[in-house]
């Protein structure tokens, strides 16, 4: 298996809603990890925590608190990223995070959906989490049973020259 490019994983990246039922090897597991310590953060203050979820009974009480998140309880594993509100950046700096571990995750061949809707209160007594910490995100991560689709706007609809709504592109 080849390296993906960054380009490449970036493009081909897509919300991944089935999973196969196929563990994940601890090995590409640790490829995400890393990935996920070498995001960027204000000052480096790198405010976040990591739960790998494998767990099955854990997978399906977390997959009951997203209503748009079922197919967590099919996946092999989840993440959770869970932030640090001492620091003023720390949702910025956790949603880095979560894109690395996303884009390692396609780059090796496996699947993520970002969850942004969750009872994250009970989420966090069911994960131990303290109070004074924050659940970002719950992210599943597996072997794709489908395949995601995408669109994008034209660059011409969004990128604009020195001021808003002044095209960059002509045409």
């Amino acid at each position: 298996m080849r390296d993906m490019d960054v380009f490449e994983a970036i493009k081909g990246r897509r919300s991944i809603r089935s999973f196969a039922p196929r563990p994940v090897e601890e090995e590409k597991l640790h490829k995400i990890l890393e990935a996920c310590r070498w995001a960027p953060s204000a000052v480096n203050r790198q405010p976040w925590e990591l739960i790998v979820v494998k767990d099955r009974d854990l997978l399906r009480k977390l997959a009951e608190l997203a209503p748009y998140g079922r197919f967590i309880a099919e996946a092999p594993l989840a993440i959770a990223v869970v932030t640090n509100p001492s620091s003023r950046w720390h949702i910025i700096d956790g949603s880095l995070l979560t894109q690395n571990l996303m884009l390692a995750a396609h780059a090796l061949g496996l699947g993520t959906c970002w969850i942004g809707t969750m009872d994250r209160e009970r989420a966090k007594e069911i994960l131990g989490i303290p109070k004074d910490k924050h659940l970002l995100t719950v992210i599943p991560v597996g072997y794709p049973a489908e395949a995601g689709s995408s669109w994008r706007k034209p660059l011409k609809d969004f990128v604009y020259l020195n001021r808003y709504g002044a095209p960059y592109f002509k045409g």
